[in-house]
C-alpha cells in the first residue's frame, strides 16, 4: 500500500491506475474482516476486484462503527491489524454520540501527515512562514495530525494547541508568527480577548497574513470570509477538511480557488449518494449527493463506502488553474445538522449567510432546539454589533428578512454583543436541548 508524493498533480487516468492498484492489495487486506462479513449479507461474501464494481456493496455509517466498537473494545473488529502494531489512539470529539477511538500503524501515520500537507501546501503554507497550530492536542485526531502536516510544507510550526488566548496573543507578537492554524470561529474569541486585555491592540497588529483553517462551516459565506479578512488583515483560507473516522484532513483550497480540492485520490476513492435513496449520483459538476468514502490504502480501521454525513456540490473535475488534477467540491452542510421547517431543508451554513447579510448583526448566532421536528419555524439568536439596538421596529424587520433569505419563518431573539459564549474549539451553532 502507498501514497504518490506528487499525487494532486497527476493525470487522473494515471491516479486511476493507483487506485485499482491500491485497492488490489487493500482488497485482500480486508478478505478476511469479521466486520465486514458481519454486515454484508452475500455468503460468502467477497469485496470486487475491480472499483467501477464498489457501488454493489452495501454502505457502511457512524452507527454501524460505534456499536462494533462497543461490543469488540477497543477498536472495534474493523481494526483489521494486529492491534500490537498500532502505534497511536486518537478520539473523535463524541459530540454526536459516544467518542470513537481512532488506530494508527505507522504507515497510516506517515500517510495522514503527508495528505494533511498537501492541503495546508495548497492553501500557500510553506518555508519561511511560522504558524501557530490552535487546535486541541489531546486525544483529537486534528491536533497532532494537523500539527504534523504543517510541519511537512516546510514551514514553522508553534504546537500552541487550544486555551490561553492571553498567552497565545503575546506568543504571537513576540515570536512575529504571521500564520494561524485554528477553527473559522476561533478568531472572534481572539477578537473578544484583545478587547478586554489589549485594548491599545487591533487584530491587525498581530501581524497574521495567513490563516489556515478547518473543523466548522463558515468560510464558504464571502461575507464571513471578507469580514475575516479586513478585521485581521490575513487571508483566509478553508485548509482543513477531513473526516476523522475516515482519513484526518484530505480536502483544502489552493490559492487560486475558493472550492476545496479532494487532495487524496491515491489512497482514497470518493463517492456521492443519495441522501433519501442511497442510489449513487453521477461524478459530474454540479451533482449535489452525501460523500461516501473508501480507503484504498490503509493498515487500520480501513473503512468501505463510509457515509461522511456531508452534503457536497461537485463543482468541477477539470484540472484547476493551479495545476492540480484534483475534483473540487463545497461542503454544503451535514445531514444530522439539516432542519426541516415546514418542508425547508435548512442547514448552518445557510443560516450563516442570512445572519451575515444583516448589517447590524456581528455574525454570531444559535439555533436552539427545545424538541424534535417538525418545526414551524426557525428558533434563532442573534447579537447585536455594538452600533446596534434594540427594538421592536428591528426585531421585526430582521426577522422578515432573515425569513426572505431563508424561505421560512423565524423566531429570532436579539441579543446584546458578547452574550453567545465563544469558543476556542468548535463553535456549536445548533442546541438541541431536547437531548441534554
Amino acid at each position: 500500500m502507498t501514497f504518490i508524493v506528487n499525487a494532486p498533480f497527476q493525470p487522473l487516468p494515471d491516479l486511476r491506475e493507483v487506485q485499482q492498484n491500491n485497492w488490489a492489495q487493500q482488497r485482500q487486506h480486508l478478505s478476511d474482516s469479521e466486520f465486514y462479513r458481519r454486515y454484508h449479507p452475500a455468503a460468502p461474501f467477497s469485496f470486487p476486484l475491480d472499483l467501477d464494481d464498489i457501488a454493489e456493496l452495501p454502505l457502511t455509517d457512524k452507527d454501524m462503527l460505534r456499536t462494533d466498537q462497543s461490543v469488540h473494545p477497543p477498536f472495534g473488529s474493523y481494526l483489521g491489524f494486529p492491534s500490537n502494531r498500532v502505534v497511536r489512539l486518537h478520539r473523535t470529539s463524541g459530540t454526536s454520540g459516544h467518542a470513537m477511538n481512532i488506530a494508527l500503524s505507522s504507515a497510516d501515520a506517515l500517510m495522514q501527515a503527508h495528505i494533511a500537507g498537501r492541503s495546508q501546501s495548497a492553501a500557500g503554507l510553506g518555508p519561511g512562514d511560522i504558524v501557530v497550530h490552535c487546535l486541541n492536542y489531546q486525544l483529537w485526531m486534528g491536533g497532532l495530525t494537523d500539527h504534523l502536516g504543517l510541519e511537512s510544507t516546510g514551514a514553522l510550526v508553534v504546537p500552541y494547541g487550544s486555551g490561553g488566548s492571553e498567552l497565545l496573543i503575546r506568543t504571537i507578537l513576540d515570536v512575529g508568527i504571521n500564520a494561524i492554524s485554528c477553527t473559522p470561529s476561533y478568531p472572534a474569541r481572539l477578537e473578544q480577548v484583545i478587547t478586554e486585555r489589549f485594548p491599545e491592540l487591533t487584530p491587525r497588529d498581530l501581524g497574521l497574513r495567513k490563516g489556515f483553517m478547518g473543523g466548522e462551516a463558515g468560510l464558504d459565506d464571502p461575507t464571513f470570509r471578507q469580514r475575516l479578512e479586513t478585521v485581521w488583515g490575513m487571508q483566509a483560507m478553508n485548509a482543513n477538511y477531513g473526516v476523522s473516522d475516515f482519513l484526518c484532513n484530505f480536502a483544502g483550497q489552493c490559492t487560486d480557488q475558493a472550492d476545496l480540492h479532494f487532495l487524496a485520490l491515491d489512497v482514497a476513492l470518493p463517492e456521492l449518494v443519495n441522501v433519501n435513496t442511497s442510489e449513487p449520483q453521477p461524478w459530474r459538476a454540479g451533482t449535489e449527493g452525501e460523500l461516501v468514502l473508501t480507503n484504498l490504502s490503509k493498515d487500520c480501521q480501513s473503512l468501505v463506502r463510509f457515509r461522511t454525513g456531508d452534503l457536497v456540490r461537485l463543482t468541477s473535475t477539470d484540472m484547476c488553474q493551479c495545476g492540480r488534477t484534483a475534483p473540487r467540491f463545497r461542503v454544503i452542510g451535514r445531514t444530522d445538522e439539516m432542519i426541516v421547517v415546514r418542508g425547508v431543508n435548512t442547514y448552518p451554513s445557510g443560516v450563516s449567510a442570512a445572519v451575515l447579510s444583516c448589517p447590524e448583526l456581528n455574525g454570531e448566532y444559535r439555533i436552539r432546539l427545545t424538541h424534535k421536528g417538525p418545526y414551524d419555524r426557525l428558533p434563532l439568536e442573534v447579537e447585536l454589533n455594538n452600533s446596534a439596538h434594540p427594538s421592536d421596529h428591528l426585531l421585526a424587520r430582521l426577522s422578515h428578512h432573515i425569513g426572505q433569505v431563508l424561505r421560512l419563518t423565524v423566531e429570532l431573539k436579539l441579543l446584546a454583543p458578547g452574550n453567545l459564549p465563544r469558543s476556542e474549539g468548535k463553535t456549536k451553532r445548533v442546541i438541541k436541548e431536547y437531548l441534554s
